[in-house]
């Protein structure tokens, strides 16, 4: 490797030093409460599953499973894009743009849902605006179309 292609990573440009934005820390916070929440309503839904009366046992444990484990997805992404990295942009937009459905679910409900359904669409519109933010793409060192480094 040339002193040139070294001194170009993503981990050393000038975009990536100095302090970490306040738009990026808030975009990490608002996905790992994302995260968080997700990992409270798995333990949640396999503690009821497991100690209580569910019409299926079976069913309940899987759901418990699998929120436990798509709270990965943006947990990951928090970490990531606290330490700037700019693979974690990705899964942070998925994260929101999966919770948009469930959160237009959760307005559909006549129930008690509505408040959450109203608080999962504040927090993905406002993650999203922060992870499409110039400050927040410069931070992560991504360079748009055409204007990659020769």
């Amino acid at each position: 490797m040339s002193s040139e292609q070294i001194s170009s990573s993503p981990e050393s440009s000038p975009e990536t030093d100095g302090p970490r934005p306040r738009r990026l820390m808030y975009a990490a916070l608002l996905a790992a409460l994302e995260g968080l929440a997700l990992v409270v309503g798995g333990v949640w839904i396999l503690v009821l599953g497991v100690t209580g009366d569910p019409d299926d046992r079976q069913q309940a444990v899987t759901g418990g499973v699998t929120l436990v484990v798509l709270a990965l997805l943006p947990l990951l992404a928090a970490r990531g894009l606290l330490a700037r990295r700019s693979w974690s942009r990705g899964p942070a937009v998925i994260t929101q743009i999966m919770a948009l459905p469930v959160a237009y679910n959760l307005l559909q409900a006549d129930s008690m849902a509505i408040p959450a359904g109203i608080a999962l669409a504040a927090v993905a519109v406002a993650a999203l605006v922060l992870l499409v933010n110039g400050e927040t793409t410069r931070a992560l060192g991504i360079r748009g179309p055409g204007n990659a480094q020769k």
